[in-house]
């Protein structure tokens, strides 16, 4: 088992706690199937208003970047335009973005908005790998709640709290999280974005942070920063490279407290 003397604990998602199918074959195609009718219905809300202006700024920064973006973006029409027109050039660009697996806010904190639909209606539940309730019930419970787990995704924090808030079985794993990041603290591949969660954890050394995940990219990010870090490795994770050099872990379990 591997043993640590960290305070703090940082958790991918997909790859890591939760299977990369459930992302894949569950939440992406329900965020594609719902996002006409997502924007249709909320159209003129403040919140649906901030996501589409969100999504503007990306649409024009993906034009001015065509040869180096993976998907074909669709220019938006103005926003004085006919609201048909807007959401038809909105649902273009959304789908190529899904598509093309784009991390950037934008999507996702619009897929997130999709997300709770489903979550509450029950189209949805959020799934962990078995070994994950327990682990988490420990770090919180077994040390006197010395360790505090986090979770840091691409998805958006919305997403994040509904997949851990919905589990089956488990039910509500919220109550072992302290706080959940996503993007807007930088890319996951970024160095710099582990430095950030360093400061906002409170603790003294990068050292005293686990992070767990399942891609090389992001694990050397964290190493760089200074953090412990631990590969999680799932039926369905990519590859690593040979030689990676990371410890790795196929399951909580085998990691003590």
């Amino acid at each position: 088992m591997y043993g640590w003397m960290q305070r703090c604990v940082v958790l991918d998602i997909e790859g890591t706690t939760t299977p990369i199918s459930f992302v894949t074959d569950v939440l992406f195609p329900y965020a594609r199937k719902n996002v006409r009718e997502h924007l249709t219905e909320t159209y003129h809300t403040p919140q649906t208003q901030a996501d589409i202006a969100l999504l503007r700024a990306q649409v024009d920064q993906d034009l001015l970047l065509a040869d180096q973006v993976p998907g074909a973006a669709v220019p938006l029409p103005p926003p004085d335009s006919a609201v048909d027109q807007i959401i038809d050039a909105l649902v273009a660009n959304v789908e190529a973005m899904i598509d093309a697996d784009r991390k950037v806010a934008a999507l996702k904190q619009l897929q997130g908005r999709i997300w709770r639909r489903g979550f509450d209606s029950g189209e949805i539940k959020g799934v962990v790998y078995d070994d994950v309730p327990p682990a988490l019930a420990e770090w919180h419970g077994a040390t006197g709640g010395l360790i505090k787990t986090y979770i840091y995704s691409s998805g958006s924090r919305e997403a994040q709290r509904l997949i851990f808030g919905n589990t089956t079985p488990y039910g509500d794993l919220r109550k072992y999280l302290s706080a959940f990041f996503d993007t807007n603290v930088g890319g996951k591949r970024d160095s710099g974005s582990y430095y950030e969660i360093w400061q906002s954890l409170g603790v003294d050394r990068p050292s005293q942070i686990l992070f767990l995940t399942d891609v090389y990219q992001e694990a050397t990010a964290a190493k760089d920063a200074g953090l412990e870090v631990l590969i999680s490795i799932r039926p369905g994770n990519a590859p690593l490279p040979k030689n990676h050099g990371f410890q790795t872990i196929t399951s909580f379990a085998q990691i003590s407290t």
